[in-house]
């Protein structure tokens, strides 16, 4: 019963940042697409009831964008938001794992990557192909008529139109029409003091009403049927009515176009027509297969006997046959040869970009079906990254987890972009590159699973800070305090001894040890150096003994030893067989045994600061300086 209440209490925090993500994603996917598209939909004059729909078809074929995001989001905040208020930290401590924490929404976000399967099967073929529609017609809507003042306006196709001012109530003054409309041959040029303009009442007209105006047309010479030229024709007016089309109604397209199109079929559909197409395209293949071999040399041998298959006589020297011809006979059989050859390439050719259309059709139908389940899984995906990096990283909230979330989703969206252009272009198949940024983010997720699950410090700078040091040969110092109570004094006499047998050792190693150990020894070895690790072990052996001192300035001497304490060629063990192996590659064993040989330059260094660190303090023991103490 506690372990269900403890379930439902996750889930009630999961489920309302669950939905807030999902609005503010889909808000901002869709403000992508409005950003977009805005050029297309502006100055239209389009009703507020086709701008909704278009969104409402936008949003739906979005989801499968926003989801993604919004479950990376939310679980990063709702298991960032129990590491910082210590909710974690308690369940934790009461044995409960995080596996075991992560299983309900696991069984939740299971349930969403099913629906998100169905919805991407069912929903979104009919969305798109609703949305595609209609952005169609909007983009085939005329734009609404708006004239400027002071410069020429050709909206309307066929006309060229002059306004100098306008009025606040429409009057339109100093008017110049330049009417192409029938040929730039039968032009006519209209000149008006001023006039008013208004739409038909069936929107496919444009009514203009001028005033105190003239005309000026031009004759073609046929039309007049006449030998004399007339260059133009001149007609004042006081008013005149003139109807200009102008289709400013909004049509929607057909719809059945886009549906059989791969974006408005369902995954029986789509296997359906992958199954015509790839019929379709074998027949095709077979057919240009036997129009090749019927043009070929190779059709000469079909009814030839066994006996016929041997020739022994000789092969006609055809350019000679060609030089002892008359020069225009030459001349006739190379340009019919070349003519041959180019009317073959050409057949070919096109008969090669039939098949490519149809091979990348068929390539899009596939990449559609692999789509519909890749959706359904990168919900799991992403919700095994957020949660163990919430879990990490212990900050809830919009900060830190909308940065991670951000930078990890655009990596997905890049990769996925890689594999689909990679499978279109049919440089990989449909299914590696469409799986591509599954492939790539799951090893992540079950990497972040299992170092959350362990209590990893993935994310601690001080982590990296230290690692780095490490390689460039940088480390932390001792630091020895002089201790309150002393339970053991040190002997001097004996821990002179040790410090002389830990100098003679490294003298000793710096006399038989050089920068380079030899590449197949260092194998067989198992990248490890054991005389170095035995001096490490006498070292901490002696800091240790030595840290009894009740003397300042051996404390402080012991604090210049450096710390050897796993600090070696290579920091895993390994056998000497598989030493041998990681040698012979040398791709993988060389790169290993360069940073080893590195490392081992620090540590010959280190090894005769610990040489100089021990003459020194035998010094101070032979002279016996005397720091007094409190107790003396």
């Amino acid at each position: 019963m506690g372990i269900k209440r403890l379930y439902l209490f996750l889930l009630k925090k999961f489920i309302p940042i669950f939905l807030m993500t999902f609005g503010i994603c889909m808000f901002i996917v869709l403000m992508q697409f409005l950003w977009k598209y805005v050029d297309e939909m502006v100055g239209k004059g389009l009703e507020i009831s086709v701008l909704l729909e278009m969104f409402f078809y936008a949003a739906l074929s979005l989801v499968p964008m926003a989801l993604p995001l919004a479950i990376l989001l939310a679980s990063l905040m709702t298991f960032g938001n129990l590491g910082e208020q210590l909710e974690l930290l308690a369940m934790k401590s009461a044995g409960i794992s995080l596996p075991r924490i992560m299983r309900p929404f696991i069984i939740l976000l299971s349930f969403v990557a099913v629906g998100a399967f169905f919805f991407q099967n069912n929903i979104i073929p009919l969305s798109q192909v609703k949305m595609w529609t209609l952005l169609g017609s909007i983009r085939a809507k005329s734009p609404e008529l708006q004239i400027p003042e002071s410069t020429f306006s050709n909206q309307i196709e066929g006309y060229n139109l002059y306004v100098k001012r306008k009025d606040k109530d429409g009057r339109l003054n100093h008017l110049m029409i330049y009417d192409y409309s029938e040929g730039f041959n039968n032009a006519q040029v209209i000149v008006a003091d001023s006039g008013r303009m208004k739409i038909s009442a069936d929107k496919q007209f444009l009514v203009l009403y001028l005033f105190e105006g003239k005309m000026f047309k031009n004759f073609n010479k046929d039309g007049i049927g006449s030998s004399e030229a007339i260059p133009y024709m001149k007609e004042s007016f006081k008013v005149r009515e003139m109807l200009i089309r102008f289709d400013s109604d909004f049509h929607r397209a057909d719809e059945s176009i886009l549906q059989d199109r791969y974006i408005g079929k369902n995954l029986a559909d789509l296997q359906s027509s992958i199954d015509s197409m790839t019929a379709h395209l074998d027949s095709i293949k077979q057919m240009n297969a036997r129009a090749i071999y019927q043009q070929s040399y190779r059709k000469e041998l079909e009814g030839a006997k066994e006996e016929d298959t041997v020739h022994t006589e000789e092969i006609p020297d055809f350019d000679r046959l060609c030089r002892e011809l008359p020069p225009g006979r030459q001349v006739m059989l190379l340009r019919q040869a070349k003519n041959a050859i180019e009317t073959t390439k050409s057949d070919y050719d096109f008969k090669a970009a039939v098949l490519s259309g149809d091979e990348k059709e068929m390539r899009r139908h596939h990449t559609e079906m692999h789509q519909k389940f890749t959706l359904s899984f990168a919900c799991l995906i992403f919700f095994f990254i957020g949660a163990p990096l919430g879990a990490i990283i212990r900050k809830g909230g919009l900060g830190m987890p909308v940065v991670i979330s951000i930078f990890l989703f655009i990596f997905y969206y890049v990769i996925n972009n890689i594999g689909l252009k990679m499978a279109s272009n049919g440089m990989w198949q449909p299914w590696q590159g469409m799986w591509l940024s599954s492939a790539v983010l799951l090893p992540l997720g079950i990497f972040l699973t299992y170092k959350a699950s362990n209590d990893s410090v993935i994310l601690n700078a001080d982590t990296y800070v230290e690692g780095l040091k490490k390689l460039i040969g940088k480390r932390a110092t001792r630091k020895i305090e002089k201790k309150e109570v002393i339970m053991f004094h040190v002997d001097n006499a004996i821990w002179g001894a040790q410090i002389e047998r830990l100098k003679e050792q490294c003298e000793t190693y710096l006399k038989t040890s050089g920068q380079w150990m030899p590449y197949f020894r260092f194998w067989e070895q198992g990248g490890r150096d054991p005389e170095a690790e035995r001096i490490s072990v006498q070292l901490e052996e002696l800091v240790t003994e030595g840290s009894n001192s009740d003397r300042h300035l051996v404390l402080n001497k012991l604090m210049d030893y450096p710390i050897l304490n796993g600090y070696y060629p290579i920091h895993f063990r390994i056998s000497r067989t598989v030493g041998k192996i990681l040698g012979w590659l040398f791709p993988i064993g060389l790169p290993i045994y360069l940073l080893a040989t590195y490392r081992r330059k620090l540590l010959l260094h280190d090894i005769r600061t610990m040489t100089q660190v021990s003459n020194e303090l035998l010094n101070i023991l032979k002279n016996e300086t005397y720091e007094p103490n409190e107790h003396d």
